[in-house]
């Protein structure tokens, strides 16, 4: 057995005992397979991280930059009260129709607003509505401007928030200082930012599975 097919197996049997997809969220993959919008949402067992991470903060809001289709959106907002809420950001029109289909057939459209737009260009937009800060942060869009998206993720929340980057390994080319490419080179960045912040403490975790070699960091904002 390859190494790439046992971590499916072990992905798998991880599913199907602890993250199982319901049809809600069957529905938003079909639906986003469907549309032609890339495969690239986070796995079940992912989804399920997410969503314990945010039921442990104990969220009542939560941001969300980069919808894609919604998936884990779903699995984020099902941690919030039903008088939370979630703010999704997403750059591409035709990925935000689709996620706005699948959340609201999750039931959860009086949680959940989608945004349309650029994230940096939205994220100003939503700053000076004042909000209260936000309990949790997911950030999985484009990831050059990383650092960009973990700046204003400070601006928008408070002591105590939860700021989660996704896909942070880049196939370990985050490591190679030689890498220069746009997204290894905004993660690198927001890594470094993390561990030299003063109002940050953080980490980061490697992971293999369906979705293959990859990892997340996690920062805690301090004050």
């Amino acid at each position: 057995m390859s190494e790439s097919h046992l971590w499916d197996t072990v992905d798998d049997y991880f599913t199907a005992h602890l993250a199982q997809d319901d049809e809600a969220l069957l529905a938003a993959l079909r639906d986003s397979d469907a549309a032609g919008l890339p495969q690239i949402a986070v796995s079940p067992t992912q989804g399920k991280l997410l969503r314990m991470l945010a039921e442990l903060q104990g969220a009542r809001t939560a941001l969300e930059i980069g919808t894609l289709g919604g998936y884990s959106t779903i699995w984020l907002a099902r941690a919030l009260p039903a008088d939370g809420r979630l703010v999704s950001l997403e750059y591409d029109p035709k990925h935000a129709e689709v996620a706005v289909r699948n959340i609201a057939r999750a039931g959860l459209d009086k949680v959940v607003e989608v945004r349309v737009g650029a994230a940096l260009d939205l994220l100003p937009g939503l700053a000076d509505e004042n909000p209260a800060p936000f309990d949790v942060v997911f950030i999985d869009a484009d990831k050059a401007n990383n650092p960009h998206y973990l700046e204003w993720a400070l601006r928008l929340t408070s002591a105590g928030s939860l700021i989660v980057v996704d896909n942070v390994v880049r196939g370990g080319r985050v490591a190679d200082a030689d890498a220069d490419a746009p997204d290894v080179v905004g993660t690198r960045k927001a890594i470094e930012m993390i561990g030299s912040h003063p109002r940050l403490s953080g980490t980061a975790v490697q992971t293999v599975g369906s979705k293959g070699y990859d990892g997340f960091a996690l920062a805690r904002v301090l004050a």
